[in-house]
């Protein structure tokens, strides 16, 4: 990994034109860990991720996001969008390392064929994506965002075209390969968060709410009874009843 993994402090207003989609936000992620990010469809949890990850987005941040280490994040953050977006000219193997190519780098390879295998597209490298399951061709841009070895990432529902099985593999993978990170975790899926989430959020148009978490380190067993208990917390919070 290319320098330590900072904290981030998040805070203002996330406004789109003249619509305000959450109200005095506030997110403290720590450094190395994983912020999972919860809320219903259209409080602006990709256009958070965006903005984290340096990218354009017709909403805008009114406050600021600011670095543990007082550095800029740009260079230092490594994303991984809902859709694939896989080049449909290239095999899977060129895909993997499209950002060492576009860097004008001699890509790594041997590591993006080992991580492809770790993956479950061992024999897939020369496939286009045309060629490979929505599933496998969200595996190969999983591999992307984790090649690239950068201290914070972004990962906007990574998981969510795989099948209940290589989800958890994939997840367990994920853990794996960013222990370290400053990893902020977009997703809908409860059980996703109970299981990754060092720290969780649930977003609204008043700002966030810290939800408990098991004390059990993630990634956490899915059958784990403190697993499925904030499952159902969580579940609880996104349907609004008081008692989550």
């Amino acid at each position: 990994m290319t320098g330590a993994a900072p904290a981030l402090r998040i805070a203002g207003d996330l406004r789109l034109g003249t619509q305000t989609l959450c109200r005095d936000l506030l997110l403290e992620v720590p450094g190395g860990g994983w912020t999972v990010l919860l809320g219903r469809s259209g409080v602006g949890k990709s256009t958070l991720g965006r903005l984290i990850a340096g990218l354009a987005t017709p909403a805008r941040l009114i406050g600021g996001i600011a670095a543990s280490d007082d550095r800029p994040l740009a260079g230092r953050v490594a994303v991984m969008a809902q859709g694939d977006q896989l080049l449909p000219w290239a095999n899977a193997l060129s895909n993997a390392t499209i950002g060492a190519q576009l860097r004008g780098k001699a890509p790594d390879r041997a590591r993006a064929r080992t991580l492809l295998a770790r993956a479950g597209l061992n024999g897939l490298e020369h496939r286009r994506p045309a060629q490979l399951s929505g599933g496998q061709r969200q595996r190969v841009a999983l591999v992307r965002t984790l090649i690239e070895d950068k201290p914070v990432v972004v990962l906007d529902e990574p998981f969510s075209a795989l099948d209940a099985g290589t989800r958890a593999a994939m997840q367990d993978l994920a853990a794996r390969m960013l222990a370290g990170r400053t990893v902020i975790l977009i997703t809908h899926d409860p059980l996703e968060a109970a299981r990754l989430a060092h720290r969780a959020f649930l977003l609204g148009s008043e700002g966030a709410r810290r939800l408990d978490l098991p004390d059990r380190s993630p990634p956490r067993p899915i059958d784990a009874a403190e697993t499925l208990a904030a499952q159902g917390a969580f579940y609880g919070a996104l349907l609004g009843r008081a008692a989550a």
